[in-house]
């Protein structure tokens, strides 16, 4: 959360090792006091003296002794120090200071500034209680220690007007604060949310790069793999099939490097429009991957009910295309030299179906390391569009992968 560039200009309450917090709220009072609460103080506890001064020369000319006038005197220094002490035991001081005010006008002034104090670092109900002792004490004060030129109902108006006037002001700074810390507490949970958004579309965009080099980088590997196998197992093919083997596999090789380029422009430069970005795959370009397994040596046959491959919408082609791509390079990876069918159905409004069929595998199926994340990906693929998908072996020991994709009309 960011702080404030002038801490010195804010209540102590309102700074904090952890952020703003008000004392009986949440926790205890920050007692060290800022620049601006020793000019508060100091100014409460000048106003204090001269109102407790005011008060002495009126018991002077109300015909007092000199020992009460002293005493007065004395008593309103007392309470004017006790000021001092307001910020650490709010309650207690306004307590002691409106008790000895019953007896003593000098310490009137003090305790209306403990009781704003109460108003202001307490809750309600200890400034409800606190505020009908003084309202007690100040009735009291009025028939104790009359004032010969106020009249007794005036004297008691004013001492409830005054009352309410501190308690009101207290209860509208606390409110003030209260109000400052929800906003602090709300901007820092709103950073929060904010950076725990960015992480989470940084790890999303992470996932949507890796899922999209599998799918692309697995389908040219199988492919020089396929044909590097077939070279290192007929060294005495003829040259004709060896040059064709090897054309494939500087072809793939090339392909996966400009496909791994793409996708590390995107990691540098993520959301960048390049001239020469390669265009990504639909549906209508499903041809030439078909091609490129059979090329392979793989026997595939395509049975496509669309009537213009092209028409389909390009998410949803490139999604059906990456999922047709991940079952072909898994059957040439887990069945080599079986038949694969895919299939490709619907329409708009019902929606695109992808199937990919493949026979048992010849003799034992071998295994390839990190098998099944590829149909994660497939799911996760399907998921994100919208979409279903389902997989698992046939009766006769081949295995089947479906996907149903939403093609809105």
């Amino acid at each position: 959360m960011t702080r404030t560039e002038y801490p010195w200009l804010l209540p102590a309450e309102l700074i904090g090792a952890d952020g703003p917090e008000l004392p009986g709220d949440r926790g205890p009072a920050r007692t060290r006091r800022t620049v601006r609460d020793w000019c508060v103080d100091t100014l409460m506890f000048l106003v204090a003296a001269a109102i407790g001064l005011l008060a002495v020369e009126s018991t002077e000319q109300a015909g007092n002794s000199e020992t009460v006038v002293l005493v007065d005197l004395l008593v309103g220094g007392l309470a004017c120090c006790a000021l001092w002490a307001r910020r650490r035991r709010p309650a207690e001081v306004a307590v002691v200071l409106a008790v000895v005010s019953a007896v003593a006008p000098a310490a009137s002034a003090a305790a209306l500034a403990s009781l704003f104090g109460v108003a202001v670092h307490r809750p309600l109900r200890p400034v409800l209680v606190v505020g009908g002792l003084s309202l007690v004490a100040g009735s009291a004060q009025t028939v104790l220690r009359p004032d010969p030129s106020v009249s007794l109902y005036a004297a008691l108006a004013a001492t409830v007007v005054m009352l309410l006037l501190a308690i009101g002001w207290g209860l509208l700074v606390r409110a003030r604060r209260q109000l400052v810390v929800a906003l602090r507490e709300r901007a820092r949970r709103a950073e929060a949310e904010a950076e725990l958004r960015a992480q989470q579309a940084q790890r999303l965009a992470r996932e949507a790069i890796a899922r999209e080099m599998h799918d692309v980088l697995a389908h040219r590997l199988t492919l020089l793999s396929v044909h590097a196998g077939a070279l290192e197992f007929r060294p005495d093919a003829p040259a004709p099939e060896v040059a064709r083997a090897a054309g494939v596999i500087r072809d793939s090789a090339h392909e996966a490097l400009q496909d791994l380029r793409t996708i590390i422009g995107v990691l540098r430069a993520p959301g960048a429009a390049d001239e020469g970005e390669r265009p990504q795959p639909t549906l209508a370009t499903l041809d030439d991957l078909v091609a490129e397994s059979r090329a392979a040596g793989m026997k595939v046959t395509l049975d496509r009910r669309i009537e213009d491959p092209a028409a389909v919408p390009a998410a949803l082609g490139r999604t059906a295309y990456r999922i047709a791509q991940e079952a072909l390079t898994n059957a040439r990876k887990h069945a080599p030299g079986t038949e694969a069918t895919v299939e490709l159905g619907g329409g708009p409004g019902d929606g695109l179906t992808v199937a990919v069929r493949n026979e048992a595998p010849l003799g034992e199926a071998p295994r390839v390391p990190g098998s099944g994340q590829g149909l994660i990906g497939l799911t996760e693929r399907a998921a994100l569009a919208g979409g279903r998908f389902e997989h698992g072996p046939t009766d006769d020991g081949g295995f089947t992968v479906r996907a149903w994709l939403p093609w809105t009309p």
